[in-house]
């Protein structure tokens, strides 16, 4: 059965109401109820109205449901077919409904959907906690799980089996009827919180506006930056990212500087209709309750416990090694800063709204590096090539766009893509640019996952969705070279869903812990920013000229500056997740005052805040990276270690390498234990040597503890 990535609770009689406003909406009349006969089994998104969803989803649990019933009253011995991989198959029908449509909540929403989103949400809660708490179900699957010496699986059998009766113990199978109650509240309250908290984040987000009308108060902005904002003889610029960072990176008015700052680190913290306060504290301590109800210490014991990391002092122990030297080279950041404002005749301490502004002028002056004139080199199309080139040298991959698949809006691109053999791969829908109606970041997603079905292989259906700066009036985006490197990210997570190639749709593709899913994603930056590569791909989007050697070493010598601030800033908001997710206890205090003791006690310096502050941390109160944030840094040890197998082979496109990686890494999903996944295709544990040179951090001996 393929999980449900959202925690979910209701009662029944909301259910039953829910079910009853909705089924007048035949079955023949929904498209999303309906087989998906397009080419490749893809959702006719062009007949899909929000309207459609709610119906759909109920009268889906209904089918999942009857699946459900023919497993746990099968008279039969329970068997690892017959319980197990029959669990893996049910509900495919209510798998591709949600798929697409929490894809649209994320990348093409508006009220309806949210409004749907809220009402669905209990539903598909009941649903989930009706599986997990069902005894006479657990019991088959206990029965099997007990005997399982007697069915000869292999290992990835084993695997399912093991993740299954895990799931099932750690969703509340052992709880008595009381306690199995209240965790269907908490799991309800949950689901409505973690919606609500999103949708906050980006009406606040979409209500804000910077207007500027005076021309002088552009001075520092890159034209093309005025260009997009120039509205009415007006210039306005918002929150989403391609607008607030540049803004903050190059306007000389440290006035609007601050302004705009203002606005984006209290996202969420207004005291308006957005604000998250109250629900970030509810969420936390019902996660804790949650956590303890089920026998854990911690939120954060519970949810570490079937990662690589497997305990928080684990992950505390590799992230406070690495506070020290990145904390030492922020503080040595931030006096070159100060020196900086000084010559401009500021004597203030260094605030945030300074740092990006001098810091880009302090890589400018010296390393004579500008991010304006990089900018030409990296054209949002022949970054997309570059990157499908690289793909094709290592896998021999190559991609076809279609205009014939079915498309949720005008900016979408679809591809087909295709293997060394001229198989087709999967299928792959590419969402770039950002838009009211898209949440903000960038992220990987599947509409239908890759699984052995009759004997083939059934092709997956994978998205990127990101918000890069959007086209000019010319159709020409410019992207920066972040922008480029996370662009090569979310196509690992896309080739770790395209080359799945597992049996069981529960195993498939990106359904491994989160903290080895970055792996696939941020191996694949260290090609984004390869010499060797960037010669083949970086090419002026006007004159064809490659990008010179000269711009190449600039980048080069740049590498490790300012690695301080981004170090420090992501370790703050994932020691901040961990804190919030190993209280013992109920936190009571105001959600500002616990964040400003919890900063407090890291040592963070002033002029730097976290990555995400608690208001606005979807990751961790909107997503799926609650007590898991650490991932990003602990997958960086992995990536830079695989890269440099690749590196210290003389061929950043080494075949073997290339084959290994896909053979242990990209095409065995959560088949097996991910430590041994690594050992495997390295052939030693990771070593976080290679992260430290990378980004230029002093550090003692560091070791990634697996157990």
């Amino acid at each position: 059965m393929k999980k449900i990535l959202l925690s979910m609770s209701l009662a029944a009689a909301a259910f039953s109401a829910c079910k009853n406003n909705h089924e007048n909406i035949a079955t023949k009349d929904n498209p999303l109820l309906n087989p998906f006969t397009s080419r490749y089994g893809i959702a006719p998104f062009e007949e899909i109205k929000d309207e459609h969803f709610a119906p759909a989803i109920v009268r889906s649990i209904d089918m999942a449901n009857e699946e459900l019933q023919l497993i746990t009253e099968n008279k039969e011995a329970p068997t690892f077919e017959n319980t197990i991989a029959a669990l893996d198959r049910v509900g495919q029908t209510l798998t591709d409904v949600t798929n697409v449509f929490y894809y649209y909540l994320g990348a093409n929403t508006n009220d309806k959907l949210q409004k749907v989103a809220e009402e669905m949400s209990p539903v598909l809660s009941k649903y989930s906690d009706d599986i997990y708490l069902n005894d006479k179900l657990f019991a088959r699957v206990k029965s099997v799980y007990d005997n399982k010496e007697a069915f000869q699986l292999n290992k990835e059998q084993s695997t399912l089996l093991d993740k299954t009766y895990k799931h099932f113990v750690r969703s509340g199978a052992n709880l008595d009827e009381k306690g199995k109650e209240r965790l269907r509240t908490i799991n309800a309250e949950l689901s409505r919180l973690s919606l609500n908290f999103g949708d906050n984040v980006l009406g606040e987000i979409n209500n804000y506006q910077l207007v500027i009308e005076k021309k002088e108060d552009l001075a520092g902005l890159p034209e093309e930056l005025i260009d997009a904002a120039a509205k009415d003889n007006k210039w306005v610029f918002t929150l989403q990212n391609p607008s607030v960072m540049p803004f903050l990176q190059y306007a000389d008015n440290r006035t609007l500087r601050r302004r705009i700052w203002e606005a984006y680190k209290n996202v969420g913290n207004n005291g308006n209709k957005y604000d998250n306060k109250v629900l970030a504290l509810q969420m936390s301590n019902l996660r804790r309750e949650k956590a303890q109800l089920l026998g854990y210490e911690t939120f954060a014991h519970y949810s570490l416990e079937e990662t690589m990391a497997k305990t928080p002092d684990n992950v505390y122990k590799l992230l406070n090694q690495l506070w020290e030297p990145a904390l030492e080279k922020s503080k040595t950041e931030a006096s070159a800063i100060k020196e900086r404002m000084q010559k401009d005749g500021i004597t203030d301490e260094v605030k945030p709204y300074d740092w990006r502004y001098y810091a880009e002028k302090i890589r400018k002056e010296k390393y004579d590096l500008n991010e304006q004139e990089l900018k030409p080199y990296f054209e949002l199309k022949n970054v997309r090539d570059g990157i499908f080139m690289v793909t094709q040298k290592l896998w021999g991959l190559t991609f076809k766009e279609v205009t014939t698949l079915p498309k949720y809006h005008k900016d979408v691109t679809t591809w087909e893509v295709y293997d060394a053999d001229s198989t087709l791969a999967g299928i792959l829908y590419m969402d770039l640019h950002p838009r009211a109606s898209k949440r903000g970041g960038a992220w990987m997603t599947s509409f239908r996952d890759q699984q052995m079905k009759d004997g083939k292989r059934q092709i997956p259906v994978i998205a990127i969705v990101c918000n890069f700066t959007p086209p000019n009036a010319n159709g020409v985006s410019l992207l920066t070279f972040d922008e480029t490197t996370t662009f090569f990210h979310e196509f690992g997570h896309a080739l770790h869903g395209l080359l799945s190639n597992t049996n069981y749709l529960t195993l498939a593709g990106t359904n491994v812990s989160r903290d080895f899913v970055e792996l696939p994603s941020q191996v694949m930056e260290n090609w984004a920013a390869d010499p060797v590569v960037m010669k083949m791909y970086a090419k002026h989007y006007q004159t064809g000229e490659v990008i010179p050697d000269e711009l190449i070493r600039k980048i080069q010598n740049a590498g490790t500056f300012d690695q301080g601030f981004a170090t420090v800033e992501y370790l703050a908001a994932s020691l901040l997740d961990l804190d919030y997710h190993s209280a013992k206890e109920n936190i009571k205090m105001d959600i500002n005052e616990f964040e400003r003791q919890s900063v407090q006690k890291m040592g963070l310096i002033d002029a730097i805040i976290p990555r995400y502050r608690t208001t606005y941390f979807r990751h961790v109160f909107a997503g799926g990276y609650s007590a898991g944030y650490y991932s990003y840094i602990w997958s960086g040890v992995l990536d830079t270690d695989a890269f440099d197998a690749f590196k210290s082979s003389g061929d950043v496109f080494n075949k073997e390498k290339a084959a290994g990686f896909r053979k242990h890494i990209l095409e065995k999903g959560g088949t097996e234990d991910p430590a041994e996944l690594y050992r495997r295709f390295r052939g030693h544990d990771p070593s976080i040597k290679p992260l430290l040179k990378k980004r230029g951090l002093v550090a003692p001996s560091v070791s990634v503890q697996e157990n």
